[in-house]
């Protein structure tokens, strides 16, 4: 059968506005039932999906509004195609509306933010582009009556989202922080109030949040003072680990919304009256159109898309009502309301009902370099990952993996930072930078037969000491049957600190470690390119083949200790690998092998916690959170922190 191309042009120039409106109002779907759900879910596809959700919302809305704005026929021509004009004008509000996207994201990154003055443009094109397609398909009829409601809220839409992103701006942030000291001055005060009862005080949510209000400030990249940490001291010292990282979450939750939503216009008195308006003009909208619009008058089509748009805004302002409804943000307003008018009941849900909930993924990425190393070799590699030809970050992502974060390794990692904080005291507040820059090597001095290792962080860079330990610490793994609790954690954070590296080196204290892990695996490859590979265990393979290098090097290693600094002259590839052998061959010597190799990771963790900049922990908890940003926090609140002024020297 054949169709003209004369006819497929008709057809879609009568449905390319009505699928760009469909598909709009789809986008705004996704973004407010996923754009939140991103602080807790790490699964690439979220990721994706909210991803170009996002980018696709914007550009499918701009070329809809410039469509309505250029696209009028003759309305001379017929009544038929002057009354379709008409309605689909109406949409024109609706476009601007979702242009305003969902209170559950306005920034899809800290970048975003930044970018406000192009938002703040787009705001006054469109807005002019939504008028002009109004004005000229002005008439008796009660269509254009109905569109002033729309078109307030689409303004309040557009003009919160242009607010907030102005209001999260690198440079107005700090500015409001210094003017206020305080990020939201309605809360700040009702925590003040001296008729709320201690109880409350003690709730989850107001703790974390009198803490955030406070240390909200390192996001801003200021710095704080002691009487700052004095505070927070004071309420984590008889805390337990559950809750010393619960409050964390819920801290970094509401800097979550902070950054990335509208929490910082809806949660107060100005944004609860933005928040009725628009939500009564949307239904007013729906109920006049169903009583004043002459169905016949129009196409069947294009009232049926009209409908849906209409209920489609009821139903997203319904249900962002119900998620600011069980928000913490309300929560946290109702508890400090109720108590204070000493109401017997509270709306709010108990403190363990609080701190159960999931603020963000409790999972952390685990990247093994081992395996991505032997995937050459692999019968499945050479099967499906060959042919679809996967280029080097795809491939990457084959071999990532997530480990869950339970009680043990909160106990593990806060039991850890007490021990350094009292190391912190016993040493003095003037030793609290030079503490914070030992690397993970720094713990070896507790084993007098590891002395040599000690001054290994003197003689490598971090990112080519991490790689080597990580060859050591899988080295390990497959050789050793008593696998303890410190073998867990020595292999969990080997993997964790990998895929930092690896996947977000920007939190890494010398992002260079990146192009060293791509060396040593290309050095790693060709040494397991004669290996078996049918065999059943290709790691523990590699690993004995590992072996019989270090056999090969040990009359070098010899006539050299491990912390000399040309352990060999070859590439700094080959010297990595060789000095991972080297460590293993001393730490058989030790009896608590995996013990030096906990304390390791765990001082590894804490260095590059210490050492990295909050504006990219900030960008972190858009992809689900990081266990590295939670340490970093709490490290904070335990006066672990190079954020503090330093105390000024007394006067003689």
């Amino acid at each position: 059968m054949h169709i003209s191309l004369e006819k497929v042009q008709q057809l879609w120039n009568g449905w390319e506005i009505r699928l760009l409106v469909l598909l709009s109002l789809l986008f705004q779907m996704i973004l407010i039932l996923f754009g939140s759900r991103r602080k807790y879910i790490v699964r690439g596809w979220m990721l994706v999906l909210i991803w170009s959700s996002y980018l696709a919302a914007d550009w499918i809305a701009t070329v809809a509004l410039g469509h309505l704005a250029t696209s009028q026929e003759d309305i001379e021509e017929n009544n038929c195609t002057k009354s379709s004009y008409q309605l689909q004008a109406f949409w024109a509000p609706f476009l601007l509306l979702h242009l305003g996207g969902p209170d559950t994201i306005t920034a899809y990154s800290l970048e975003d933010n930044e970018l406000w003055p192009r938002h703040f443009l787009g705001l006054l094109v469109q807005v002019g582009v939504a008028f002009y397609v109004l004005l000229r398909s002005r008439s008796n009829t009660g269509l254009t009556y109905l569109a002033i409601p729309m078109f307030i809220s689409g303004i309040i839409k557009y003009g919160e989202r242009t607010l907030v992103l102005w209001s999260s701006s690198t440079e107005k942030f700090r500015d409001n922080l210094l003017l206020t000291h305080d990020p939201s001055p309605d809360l700040v005060q009702l925590t003040k109030e001296e008729e709320i009862n201690e109880e409350v005080r003690k709730d989850p949510l107001v703790v974390a949040y009198f803490l955030f209000k406070r240390f909200t400030h390192l996001f801003a990249g200021l710095p704080l003072n002691e009487d700052e940490w004095k505070l927070s001291d004071n309420i984590f010292e008889k805390k337990t680990a559950e809750v010393a990282f619960d409050l964390v979450a819920i801290e970094l939750g509401f800097m979550y919304d902070f950054l990335y939503t509208k929490a910082t216009i809806i949660y107060s008195r100005f944004g609860i009256v933005l928040r009725i308006t628009s939500f009564l003009s949307s239904v007013c909208a729906l109920v006049f159109f169903s009583i004043i619009v002459d169905v016949h008058a129009y196409s069947p089509i294009d009232l049926s898309i009209t409908y849906v748009l209409l209920f489609g805004a009821v139903v997203l302002e319904v249900y962002a009502f119900i998620l600011h409804f069980f928000s913490d943000w309300t929560k946290l307003i109702n508890l400090i309301m109720f108590k204070k008018a000493n109401h017997n009941v509270c709306t709010c849900p108990s403190p363990s009902v609080v701190t159960s909930r999931k603020r963000w993924s409790g999972y952390m990425g685990q990247f093994n370099l081992l395996s991505f190393c032997l995937r050459e070799i692999s019968t499945s590699y050479v099967g499906i990952h060959k042919l679809l030809a996967f280029n080097e970050l795809l491939e990457k992502y084959q071999y990532l993996s997530w480990a869950e974060i339970d009680l043990v390794w909160h106990e593990n990692i806060f039991q850890h930072l007490l021990k350094k904080m009292n190391e912190f005291e016993l040493l003095g507040k003037k030793a609290r930078s030079s503490l914070l820059a030992k690397k993970g090597e720094y713990v070896f001095k507790n084993w007098p037969e590891l002395e040599g290792l000690a001054n290994l962080d003197l003689t490598l860079g971090f990112g080519d000491s991490l790689i080597a330990w990580h060859f050591v610490t899988d080295i390990c793994y497959c050789e050793d049957l008593d696998k303890d609790e410190d073998w867990k954690i020595s292999r969990r954070l080997a993997d964790y600190m990998l895929y930092l590296l690896v996947f977000c080196p920007s939190v890494m204290p010398e992002e260079t470690g990146e192009v060293m892990f791509t060396a040593t695996c290309a050095r790693a490859m060709r040494l397991f390119r004669n290996m078996n590979s049918s065999s059943k265990n290709l790691k523990v393979d590699a690993c004995k083949l590992l072996r019989e290098v270090r056999e090969k090097v040990s009359s070098s290693s010899s006539s050299s200790s491990p912390d000399d600094a040309s352990v060999d002259s070859a590439s700094r590839d080959d010297a990595i690998i060789k000095l991972a052998i080297m460590i293993v061959e001393k730490l058989d010597e030790v009896e608590e092998k995996w013990k030096v190799m906990s304390e390791y990771w765990l001082q590894t963790l804490i260095y590059v916690a210490a050492n990295s900049e909050w504006k990219d922990h900030g960008q972190q908890l858009k992809n689900g959170g990081e266990l590295l940003t939670h340490v970093k926090l709490l490290m904070v609140h335990l006066g672990l922190s190079k954020d503090y002024l330093d105390p000024e020297p007394s006067l003689p």
